[in-house]
């Protein structure tokens, strides 16, 4: 799982980059769960670190869409309706949904 907080702007989308694509090296046939619910700010490069590892995903054998953690969180929740990106990323409302697999409706 990558826990993120804060902001996810052009300073600290390449620690997030970084983080997913560990994470993504280390699947053992689960999928990878991002808890975003304590973002409180997704710029556009924290959106193409999504997508693009959304993308990287989709290459693993045994391929599951990173399971994101927005809840109700509008700072987050907006901008990927927005960019159209909760089509590649499957959103949940909590961690135990996401590890569960009941996205959001």
């Amino acid at each position: 799982m990558v826990r993120v907080s804060g902001a996810v702007d052009v300073l600290t989308a390449p620690r997030l980059r970084s983080a997913l694509a560990v994470a993504l090296e280390h699947l053992d046939g689960r999928p990878v769960v991002v808890d975003l619910a304590a973002v409180r700010f997704l710029g556009s490069p924290g959106l193409r670190a999504l997508a693009e590892s959304a993308e990287q995903a989709s290459t693993k054998p045994g391929f599951q869409p990173l399971r994101v953690v927005v809840d109700s969180n509008r700072p987050v929740l907006r901008p990927i309706e927005l960019t159209g990106y909760d089509a590649i990323l499957a959103l949940y409302h909590d961690i135990e949904d996401a590890v569960t697999g009941n996205a959001l409706n």
